[in-house]
């Protein structure tokens, strides 16, 4: 009886076991559910209790900003005053200029140098009228006359597009863009005379090896080479200039007829429309050729040539009916450049500009319009506002051999015609292969020019005043040898394109203050980096630094005005200044136009005490603020990261902003203990040293003004 009592004994066991495990598992799930619950109302209260904190700060933010805002309506009055006060250096600026010009032209009548000032339809009139009837005058000549010509032209145009509209009328412009066009092309016939004048006595000059004439004359505005075909020989229907780099190889219908071939290479372009030679003239077709006879007769006086002089403040004029400093005419000009398409084109990819040798089979198809109704091979069209001539335009051209001079016994007799130059008959025939015949041509790159990227080869055509790519074919491009070869089935004026809007947008920029009334500023393309030191009135390269390296120093170091530099860069390839079209070209955001040039105007009238910089957070600040980096400068170094500070402006209102260039994301959150402000000036006086603030007060006008004018024809902050 003892076994079945110990099994009954462990069966109790087991089952009260069982029962005591059961009832501990319900009350564990209950003491979880609610330990879950309790999870659940402490998340829920902790979430109210941070939203209220949120709603409290932002009730708090709020409340500040009302505080904010009213003492910046209550203080905008006074600063604007101050702001306008600080505005009449501009004025002074402008009074200065027109005091130089005055000066200029004063100092040009004593001077008695037998040129002419190109504002007096009198004295150009009579220049060109005596030039025009000149006769016999060689290339030597018309090379030294030359210099002259580009001389008034590049007054003309400084005048065109440095004085205000208060000073020239619209009648004078139009008549300075007239003089413009008859300069350039009496000194096209005057090349044309001189041309046919060496013509008429060619075979005097004959080389004893070939029996050919030629030779190459060259200065630092042109190259004149001639090469005339006095044999006749198949074997001699090829030639290298070698002092200029030039050479053809002709076919052979050529090299058997009585022609010259001559290739004018002008470092300068006086073929393309005029608003595309000087940037920022309104845009018309001008005639071919133009008639010297008939100018507009006009006995006014006009400004002439801006030169240097002393820096005395001028008096203001009465009433305070001062002349225009031009803000209003800058802010008109960039809402057109301001207005960025969706469909904005991209920059062509980069091409290793140090390879050897580059096949080029197209040319900057993107940049190039084909014209409806073609098929084969339609006509290419180069868009003017996408690509530009650089280094000039060589003048290829096959010319009629006058008769040579005779001899007969101790006479020299010649048949003189009187038809001028003449252009050679030619239509290119068929090739021994098959194909139609080619006109080999090998050119030298200049060296003061920069090509980024393999040039368009274009020619031009009269009839349509355009740039065209057909007719031009087996392009090879040798960078290092910095030549070109092409092949083209006729002569005409031949032009290298680059896209005017590939170091567009820039990657960055700087500007800071180096000495009393002298600056540096930077400007990182995609390509190149620009350094350009500013003093008072005028402008110098400092250096222009392509993949590491210095290039273009024949125009560094020089000091010249804020106009002359920029067209000095553009036709060394270097441009970095934005076209009222450049927009459709360059994909940035939209900056508003008013706001963009009281940006540059304020930032002018701090730069001798505060550097200013680049910021990534522009971007994304939209198209009514701008956002950009600021800090006290007083030494001649490059400001230090840690040293900078953000503030964006819409036009009215700067704050300082409390996010950096590393932050996460952007935000308008204003850094802590700053306010609002209407201008810079109250904005970096709030933190500034008095030394600073001092020197922002003594700043020159010339220096605030040459600044203003670099940060307009860059719009750093528009294209970075």
């Amino acid at each position: 009886m003892e076994l079945p009592n110990c099994i009954t004994i462990i069966l109790t066991f087991v089952f009260f076991s069982i029962i005591a495990n059961m009832k501990s598992d319900g009350k564990g799930g209950k003491s979880k559910k609610a330990r879950e619950k309790r999870l659940r109302a402490e998340a829920l209260l902790q979430a109210e209790r941070e939203e209220a904190e949120r709603l409290e700060r932002e009730r708090l933010r709020q409340e500040h900003l009302k505080i904010l805002e009213a003492k910046y309506q209550g203080e905008k009055e006074s600063e604007v005053a101050k702001l306008k006060t600080l505005e009449k250096k501009f004025i002074y600026a402008l009074q200065w200029k027109m005091n130089f010009r005055e000066q200029a032209k004063w100092e040009h009548y004593l001077s008695c140098d037998e040129t002419p000032d190109p504002t007096i339809p009198q004295e150009i009139n009579t220049f060109m009228s005596l030039w025009h009837d000149s006769q016999d005058e060689d290339i030597q000549l018309v090379m030294e006359k030359e210099k002259v010509v580009l001389n008034l032209i590049e007054k003309l145009e400084s005048l065109l597009l440095e004085t205000s509209p208060d000073e020239i009328t619209e009648k004078r412009r139009e008549q300075y863009q007239e003089f413009i066009l008859q300069l350039q092309d009496l000194l096209r016939k005057k090349y044309n005379e001189a041309t046919q004048n060496l013509l008429k006595t060619a075979s005097m000059y004959e080389d004893s090896e070939t029996g050919n004439m030629h030779t190459a004359i060259k200065d630092k505005n042109s190259t004149f080479c001639i090469w005339v075909n006095l044999k006749k020989k198949v074997r001699y229907k090829s030639h290298v200039f070698q002092e200029a780099g030039h050479g053809f190889d002709l076919p052979k219908s050529l090299a058997l007829s009585s022609v010259a071939i001559r290739v004018l290479h002008t470092r300068y372009d006086h073929v393309s429309p005029l608003w595309v030679q000087c940037q920022g003239l309104p845009r018309q077709e001008a005639s071919d050729s133009q008639q010297l006879a008939g100018h507009p007769k006009d006995t006014g006086q006009e400004p002439g040539e801006e030169e240097e002089e002393g820096r005395e403040e001028p008096s203001l004029p009465a009433a305070e009916e001062a002349p225009s400093n031009g803000r209003e005419e800058s802010a008109a000009s960039l809402k057109e450049k301001s207005n960025n398409t969706d469909n904005a084109k991209e920059t062509e990819e980069e091409t290793e500009k140090n390879s050897d040798i580059l096949d080029v089979p197209s040319q900057g198809e993107e940049a190039l319009q084909e014209e409806a109704g073609g098929r084969e091979e339609a006509p290419r069209v180069a868009d003017l506002q996408q690509l530009v001539p650089v280094g000039g335009v060589y003048h290829m051209d096959a010319l009629q051999l006058p008769p040579q001079p005779q001899d007969v016994g101790d006479w020299s007799m010649v048949q003189l015609l009187d038809v001028g130059l003449e252009v050679f008959p030619y239509s290119p025939g068929q090739a021994e292969d098959g194909t139609q015949e080619a006109v080999q041509i090998t050119l030298r790159l200049p060296d003061n020019v920069i090509y980024f990227q393999v040039p368009v080869v274009a020619r031009w055509e009269p009839a349509g005043q355009q740039w065209r790519t057909d007719g031009i074919s087996n392009i090879t491009y040798e960078a290092e040898e910095k030549s070109i070869s092409f092949q083209m089935g006729a002569f005409y004026p031949v032009a290298l394109l680059q896209d005017a809007h590939l170091n567009l947008p820039y990657q960055s920029w700087e500007l800071h203050p180096t000495g009393v009334d002298e600056g540096l500023f930077t400007v990182t393309a995609v390509f190149a980096t620009i350094q350009i030191q500013i003093k008072d009135n005028q402008c110098m390269l400092s250096s222009v630094v392509v993949e590491e390296e210095k290039v273009l120093s024949h125009i560094t170091g020089k000091w010249m005005s804020p106009f002359a530099l920029r067209e000095t860069l553009k036709r060394a390839g270097v441009n970095i200044f934005p076209a009222e079209y450049s927009p459709e070209y360059v994909p940035v955001p939209r900056k508003a136009a008013l706001t963009e040039v009281k940006a540059y105007d304020q930032m002018a009238l701090m730069a001798a005490a505060f550097a200013f910089a680049h910021s990534k957070w522009n971007r994304e600040a939209g198209p009514e603020q701008v956002v950009f980096k600021a800090s006290e400068h007083l030494t001649a170094d490059s400001a230090k990261d840690n040293n900078w500070s953000l503030y964006m402006f819409n036009g009215e209102k700067i704050q300082n902003l409390k996010l950096n260039e590393t932050s996460e994301a952007f935000s308008e959150e204003l850094e802590e203990e700053s306010v609002f402000h209407s201008t810079l000036y109250h904005m970096f006086k709030d933190s500034a040293s008095s030394k600073a603030m001092d020197k922002v007060e003594r700043a020159g006008f010339l220096f605030i003004d040459s600044v203003y004018q670099l940060l307009h024809a860059t719009r750093v902050l528009a294209y970075s």
